[in-house]
């Protein structure tokens, strides 16, 4: 698998990132040029210099995504729950978008493999690298039938910073995020901060919305996050706008 790299420093994409996306996939509804126009101001400033890409491109381009992240430390009911929302994910035909991590991130990706819908790897190393190395079969996976995606070119250190500027990444190319499971101090609460400062939908499941000793679940909800049950997840997942597909779809 051939890795590839746009460059959008905020102007627009380099002659070589645009060549290298046109030679292999033909987009009819918008020139990838137009991109980065495309994106709003607050996008614009969000964005990062680099992004690497290897696999299926064409996922960061079409339908909508979501985001589903939460603890690394899952429980076993976490889990479950992430694997549901996957699922149901895949059912709507919204692609699935996560960190790579363990716990819910890696269930969230596998789901999405299993039940036949596609996936979207945003690491916090370079494309060569997984963390957490166990994770290593599964990013060749991804990256030979879906997609993966860094901002870190080989050869960069996986330092602790990385990930939540990986999380803002996420939710750049997300058009919502849902938080599956989270406590006080994890760094998931910067992918659904980040979601919100962009605009974008973010989910709480009922049971991270109504824990009581989670403050930021409270601030996100008193911003705009919303509660995400088992009761209103179709009616939610229908209502998710296409805020980051770069052509309009076919009708």
């Amino acid at each position: 698998m051939v890795e590839k790299s746009l460059y959008f420093p905020i102007l627009g994409f380099s002659n070589v990132g645009h060549h290298q996306l046109k030679s292999n996939y033909q987009y009819t509804n918008m020139d990838i040029e137009n991109y980065i126009d495309s994106l709003t101001d607050i996008e614009k400033k969000h964005s990062p210099k680099n992004l690497f890409l290897t696999g299926d491109e064409s996922l960061l381009f079409q339908k909508r995504r979501v985001s589903v992240v939460g603890s690394r430390n899952a429980t076993q009911e976490g889990l479950r729950r992430a694997q549901i929302v996957s699922k149901a994910l895949v059912k709507h035909d919204i692609i699935v978008v996560s960190g790579l991590a363990l716990g819910i991130d890696t269930m969230a990706h596998k789901t999405a493999i299993a039940f036949g819908g596609s996936t979207i790897a945003v690491l916090g190393t370079p494309l060569n690298k997984a963390y957490p190395r166990q994770n290593s079969d599964l990013l060749e996976l991804i990256k030979e039938k879906h997609l993966a995606v860094s901002q870190f070119p080989e050869g960069y250190p996986a330092l602790p910073k990385n990930f939540p500027i990986r999380n803002r990444t996420m939710a750049l190319i997300s058009d919502a995020t849902i938080i599956i499971e989270a406590g006080e101090k994890s760094g998931t609460r910067h992918q659904g901060w980040e979601a919100l400062r962009l605009g974008r939908e973010v989910y709480l499941l009922e049971n991270v919305a109504n824990d009581p000793s989670l403050t930021w679940a409270k601030e996100m909800m008193d911003y705009g996050a919303q509660s995400l049950s088992r009761e209103n997840i179709d009616m939610m997942l229908n209502d998710i706008p296409y805020l980051t597909s770069k052509y309009q779809d076919a009708f």
